[in-house]
C-alpha cells in the first residue's frame, strides 16, 4: 500500500464516521442542478508526508498528475492567472469574460515586493532565500491577499507555503483553507510535493517532509457513495517518481521532466460531479 493511499483512506474514513454536517444551513456551494452542495467536514487534518522515502500519489485511483504539475507551474513558475495558459479546463467554471481569475493564484505570486536586497516577487525570494540564507525562518509566501479578494474569481484554497532547511533537507509546509477530499486532495499533495522536489533541486538541497494542513477537509454529500466504494479497493504500491536531474533553473521545468516509473492504479470511470 503507498503511503498516501493509506493517508487518503485514514481521513476519509474520520470524515465519514465523525465530521460534522451542514444539513440545517444554508451553504453557498452548488451542483449544476441548482441543489445545495453539502459537506461532512472535520476541522484541521494534518498528514506529513516524508518525501525521502517516497512519493504521495494516490493508487486507489489514478492521479492526473500531468495536468496537476502543468497546473503547479502554471501558478509558481508562469505566475499566471490566465486559463489560455493552462492545458487543463479546470479553471473554467471561474474564468471571467478574458479567460482570467481575477488577481488569484499566480498573479499573487508574481508581485514586486520591497526587501533590503532589493525588489522580489515571492518565488524570486524563495530562491533568493534557499541560495543564500538558508537558516532563515523567514522562508515563506502567502496569496491570500485581503486588498484584492474582491477582485479574485475565487479566493485561494492552498494559499501559503512555509519552507525549512533542515541540515540538508528541504522540508515544507502547504497551509490550505478548505478541501474537497474527493476531487482535490491527492492533487494537490502531488503538486507541492513536486514543487518541493523542485526548489529543492535548483538549490542542491535533498527532499525532505511535506506538511499537508487541512483546515476545513470535507467529502461533499454526492461523493459519499464514490468515496465509500472508493477506499475499500486494495490499493498498489508506490511508483518511483523520476525527475529531470540535469536542471538547475527553476523556469526551466517542464511537465516533461516529471514521471512516475510502474504507476499502478485502480480503474476509475466514475463521473464526479462538481460543487461550484
Amino acid at each position: 500500500m503507498s503511503f498516501a493511499d493509506k493517508v487518503f483512506i485514514e481521513n476519509c474514513k474520520e470524515i465519514l464516521s465523525k465530521g460534522y454536517s451542514d444539513e440545517d444551513f444554508d451553504v453557498r456551494p452548488r451542483w449544476d442542478d441548482g441543489a445545495p452542495a453539502r459537506t461532512l467536514k472535520r476541522f484541521a487534518l494534518v498528514n506529513r508526508y516524508n518525501l525521502s522515502e517516497e512519493f504521495p500519489i494516490l493508487t486507489l485511483r489514478k492521479t492526473n498528475y500531468k495536468n496537476a504539475i502543468d497546473e503547479v507551474l502554471w501558478i509558481w513558475q508562469k505566475k499566471s492567472n490566465d486559463t489560455h495558459k493552462l492545458n487543463s479546463r479546470i479553471w473554467d467554471s471561474w474564468a471571467d469574460e478574458k479567460g482570467t481569475i481575477g488577481k488569484a493564484y499566480g498573479y499573487q505570486l508574481g508581485v514586486e515586493h520591497k526587501y533590503a536586497e532589493g525588489m522580489f516577487d515571492q518565488v524570486d525570494r524563495v530562491l533568493y532565500d534557499l541560495k543564500n540564507n538558508p537558516l532563515s525562518r523567514r522562508i515563506m509566501t502567502n496569496i491570500y491577499t485581503h486588498a484584492d479578494l474582491s477582485e479574485m474569481m475565487l479566493y485561494p484554497c492552498a494559499y501559503s507555503m512555509t519552507f525549512n532547511v533542515t541540515g540538508d533537507k528541504l522540508n515544507g509546509i502547504l497551509n490550505q483553507r478548505s478541501q474537497d477530499m474527493l476531487v482535490a486532495n491527492n492533487w494537490n499533495v502531488c503538486q507541492y510535493a513536486v514543487l518541493l522536489h523542485m526548489f529543492a533541486q535548483v538549490s542542491s538541497l535533498k527532499v525532505g517532509e511535506l506538511v499537508h494542513v487541512i483546515a476545513d477537509a470535507h467529502i461533499y454529500d454526492r461523493h459519499i457513495p464514490i468515496v465509500e466504494d472508493l477506499i475499500e479497493k486494495k490499493p498498489f504500491e508506490a511508483p518511483q517518481f523520476k525527475i529531470n536531474t540535469g536542471i538547475s533553473d527553476f523556469y526551466s521545468f517542464k511537465v516533461e521532466d516529471f514521471d512516475f516509473v510502474d504507476y499502478k492504479f485502480h480503474e476509475f470511470k466514475t463521473r464526479i460531479p462538481v460543487a461550484v
